[in-house]
């Protein structure tokens, strides 16, 4: 999400410089590559890159290849295969032993379904939205159907105008009947080997940090280092201030019994407790326990989390535990307030992208599942 907003900032600055651009989106790969489908990169005509489609390999020769579809204003598909041990051949040296498609579409300001108008479409607000992008790659010479619909809620946005109307009608079928756990690509070889990446667009990770002591601070940098939405609630106005946590998108000062209202959760909102106040975390608690969010960490030992617990239910409340997870953060050795800040995003990454935390070197098979 945080790439996306990058982008488009750069492209709204490209729009009001008068500066051509296009935009290159990894549509599919086969085996290992550093960025899976979904990762993107705008180009502009005088080479200023956002956001990347590799580690650094592919980036070059795909600039050389945007500034070609700029001129010409034409979409294409650029295809690298990496399973050749000789892939210098590319000038590229991936090493990665993976099939990457690249779709790389100039971008017209004028249309106001070009892909980064539909992206900025998907990231506004906390809804989930469907982007759909066509590409053939046996008619990768030919020029590409591109990014041109979102389904985003009971709104829909695009120019479907260059999708053959029979495959529309099958795609407007899928699309209502689309699993919002994953991403996809779909082929239609008899509809000109065409495949279709079904693209989920979540909303930022929204983190409720409660707590505006000294050892949250490096939590709320790391999350905006991660492209995390920060918001942050204490009763403290002195620690709970813009110039102790400047990235937080809202400062909620507040007594933990008057914030019923003042909070709002969604599927992509964490908690994180770590006020190091008893009795202002069995408060907030709670009040969590009315919202469906995957995860709630709670700061200090597990004693502390079961007296807790013990207290609401002794007030007669059923606490859930399946997305309480304390003491919180991974198990890395962490000691510092950097390190602890370290293993809590870890764990809530682990968390939220449902995965077992294991060294990658003891991993069967490639790193990422197929799409």
């Amino acid at each position: 999400m945080k790439e996306f907003k990058q982008i488009v900032e750069a492209y709204e600055n490209c729009k009001e410089l008068g500066k051509k651009a296009a935009l290159a989106t990894v549509v599919q790969v086969i085996g290992s590559a550093y960025r899976r489908p979904g990762a993107r990169m705008l180009v502009t005509e005088d080479g200023n890159l956002t956001g990347a489609i590799s580690g650094g390999c592919l980036e070059g020769d795909a600039l050389r290849k945007a500034q070609m579809v700029i001129f010409q204003q034409k979409s294409m598909l650029v295809t690298y295969d990496t399973t050749d041990e000789d892939d210098q051949k590319f000038g590229v040296g991936l090493g990665c032993n993976g099939i990457i498609h690249v779709l790389i579409e100039p971008l017209d300001f004028q249309d106001q379904s070009n892909p980064v108008e539909l992206i900025k479409e998907a990231v506004k607000g906390r809804e989930t939205s469907l982007l759909l992008t066509l590409f053939s790659v046996p008619n990768s010479r030919s020029e590409q159907i591109g990014t041109v619909f979102l389904q985003k809620g009971n709104h829909q946005y695009g120019n479907t105008e260059k999708i053959h109307s029979q495959l529309w009608l099958k795609l407007k079928h899928e699309i209502q009947a689309f699993d919002q756990n994953t991403s996809q690509i779909h082929a239609y070889p008899e509809f000109e080997d065409l495949s279709v990446f079904f693209e989920l667009v979540r909303p930022s990770v929204r983190v409720l940090l409660f707590g505006a002591g000294n050892d949250t601070i490096p939590v709320a940098r790391l999350a905006d280092l991660l492209g995390f939405e920060l918001i942050l609630i204490d009763g403290r106005k002195n620690m709970a201030t813009a110039s102790r946590f400047p990235s937080a998108k809202e400062i909620i000062v507040s007594p933990a019994d008057e914030l019923d209202g003042k909070i709002d959760c969604d599927l992509n909102t964490v908690a994180l407790l770590m006020t190091h106040n008893f009795e202002y975390e069995v408060s907030v608690l709670a009040d969590l326990q009315k919202y469906m969010i995957p995860y709630i960490g709670i700061l200090g030992p597990k004693k502390k989390t079961e007296k807790l617990i013990d207290r609401l239910q002794n007030q007669g409340m059923n606490v859930n535990r399946d997305n309480i997870y304390a003491p919180i953060g991974l198990e890395i050795g962490a000691e510092t307030s950097e390190e602890i800040a370290l293993s809590i995003f870890a764990e809530i990454k682990a968390v939220l992208n449902k995965k077992q935390p294991i060294f990658l070197r003891d991993k069967q098979g490639p790193i990422h599942e197929k799409s």
